[in-house]
């Protein structure tokens, strides 16, 4: 074959081919569109907005669609999507007024899930069944059920997930975790935590629905009740949204930050495939902290103000240090500066919690706080919330995931309006 009609014969056999290598395609910093992974957003409220900066931030994404029940919330999302696509591509960004009409878009590799934390597991195991790789905000689950569901849908589609949990991605926590872990302060005496109060039922008026908004859709699978703008504040009111302190859509404080500050502690003992094994609420009949509980190792965890809000405190018997995400210290003040040794064990390092996700996604492989650390963490706090509510010492099988009250163990599910069903897959 003469040289000009091998040419001619290659090129047009390589107009065939959809997925190239970079060096084909183009220069330096080229992503093949197999090096690409769309995205799409279920929940656009301001958490969202800030993920959306945050995630765009790794150069392989492009978000292609977008779903919310508030109308307004998903105009704006939109907006700065496509703004953020520009500095990449010039792809378009579609409007679903229902998140199971985004998931059955083939282009979507992966979903970020950030609704109120009623839906998240029907949110979760959809997407897994529809092949979608996941990212999902803390705390993980409103049940312990839900979460257990959650991580078998992911396992069984096998995707790779990550929990929104991104304080495993900061240097003052790992640092942490790695010094109580190796036993820099000596054998842990106690463990205390400074996060809000624990849920608690809702005793909001009804307040006529605007039209912008979905609110059957936004009750969703959970019982219904009528809209407030506490649950859903409007667009221009930048308040975190109320729903996370009230039973059936949150966990009260005891979930939004402790499913940040109980996840370290589950980090710095090992313990991310496990849990406690007791929980023992305070004496005083509706205390809203002093709750203990234990693990096997003997190690004590209060859910009390130490005098830093949302932080934790290590005591050992050699030293304590305290962390937030103020500042990292310790007492003697030269334990913060220890340098591991290479023999120390060590944490999972990320230094991006989206990044690691993204990297994740291409390598098939288990994120910084895969499905099943997330599912831990928020029982721990869903447990915290029961004995609460209760009143009375339980004891927890983390193996079984089982108290050892019948009454209990009824709250680790909870009722259902329609035909949601979070456990078909």
């Amino acid at each position: 074959m003469k040289r000009k009609e091998f040419i001619r014969n290659t090129l047009i056999g390589a107009a065939g081919i959809t997925i190239l290598p970079r060096h084909v395609l183009g220069g330096q910093g080229f992503l093949a569109p197999s090096d690409r992974i769309n995205l799409g957003f279920i929940g656009t409220g301001k958490q969202s907005m800030h993920l959306l900066g945050a995630i765009s931030q790794c150069k392989e994404t492009t978000v292609l669609a977008a779903s919310d029940v508030d109308q307004q919330k998903l105009q704006r999302f939109l907006a700065a999507a496509v703004a953020e696509n520009k500095k990449k591509t010039a792809a378009t960004v579609d409007a679903y007024a229902h998140y199971r009409e985004l998931l059955e878009r083939k282009d979507l590799d992966a979903v970020v899930i950030a609704s109120p934390d009623h839906w998240h597991a029907q949110m979760v195991v959809d997407a897994a069944k529809a092949g979608k790789d996941i990212y999902c905000e803390k705390p993980l689950s409103l049940t312990i059920a839900e979460g257990r569901a959650m991580v078998d849908a992911t396992r069984k589609y096998k995707r790779v997930f990550q929990t929104g949990s991104m304080q495993r991605s900061w240097k003052v926590f790992r640092d942490a975790a790695n010094l109580v872990s190796n036993g820099y302060i000596g054998t842990l005496k106690e463990i205390n935590v400074s996060v809000g109060k624990p849920v608690k039922a809702c005793d909001l008026p009804s307040m006529p629905t605007p039209a912008y908004l979905d609110w059957n859709n936004w009750i969703g699978p959970s019982l219904y009740r009528a809209y407030h703008p506490v649950l859903s504040p409007p667009l221009g009111d930048e308040s975190w949204a109320g729903w996370r302190n009230y039973r059936d859509f949150g966990g009260g404080y005891i979930t939004d930050w402790g499913a940040h500050m109980f996840d370290i502690v589950q980090w710095a003992l090992g313990m991310d495939d496990s849990g406690p094994i007791a929980f023992v609420p305070p004496e005083t009949p509706d205390a809203d902290e002093g709750l203990y509980f234990s693990y096997a190792n003997g190690v004590r965890v209060n859910h009390k103000n130490w005098g830093t809000g949302n932080g934790i405190q290590f005591v050992g018997e050699e030293g304590t240090i305290e962390v937030t995400r103020q500042f990292l210290r310790s007492k003697p003040d030269s334990i913060v500066n220890t340098v591991l040794k290479s023999a120390d064990k060590k944490v999972y390092h990320s230094d991006n919690h989206y990044q690691d996700w993204i990297d994740a996604i291409k390598k098939r492989s288990k994120p910084i706080a895969d499905v099943e650390i997330g599912h831990r963490t928020a029982s721990v706090c869903n447990a915290v919330n029961i004995a609460y509510e209760l009143q009375r010492p339980l004891k927890w099988n983390p193996k079984k995931e089982l108290f050892d009250d019948a009454y209990a163990n009824r709250m680790i599910s909870r009722p259902y309006r329609g035909k949601w069903n979070f456990t078909d897959f």
